[in-house]
């Protein structure tokens, strides 16, 4: 099983950044795609940027694209979103979702199953 930590989230201005972090520890042998989703209130939980670990091919909402970046450091076991010209409809809790096994393919990031979950960041946008 994996361990997920968030951290990075907050009260911003609209326009402003944020870099959210997670961090991974416990049974990382394989993961197959490590995702942030948001969960804004009264919506269902939305994938906002995934990454396929073996190609680092990177998958973003509409609504992410041109404004957050998925990254990692494997080093540290970390996946990063670096969220920029953030919007008030940005709000909402952020957890960073982790697939495990091997997976070399193509598939987008929302078809995966993911058995580990973060505990959330709160990130706020205001107008």
């Amino acid at each position: 099983q994996v361990q997920l930590v968030e951290s990075g989230g907050g009260l911003v201005q609209a326009g402003g950044s944020l870099r959210l972090s997670c961090a991974a520890s416990g049974s990382i042998f394989s993961i197959a795609a490590m995702s942030w989703y948001r969960q804004a209130p009264g919506k269902q939980r939305e994938l906002v940027a995934g990454m396929i670990s073996s190609s680092g091919r990177t998958h973003y909402s509409d609504s992410a694209k041109g404004r957050f970046t998925i990254s990692r450091d494997n080093a540290k076991n970390t996946v990063y979103l670096q969220m920029n010209s953030l919007k008030p409809e940005d709000t909402g809790v952020y957890y960073c979702a982790v697939s495990g096994g091997s997976y070399y393919g193509n598939r987008r990031c929302d078809m995966f199953e993911y058995e580990n979950w973060g505990q959330g960041t709160q990130v706020t946008v205001s107008s």
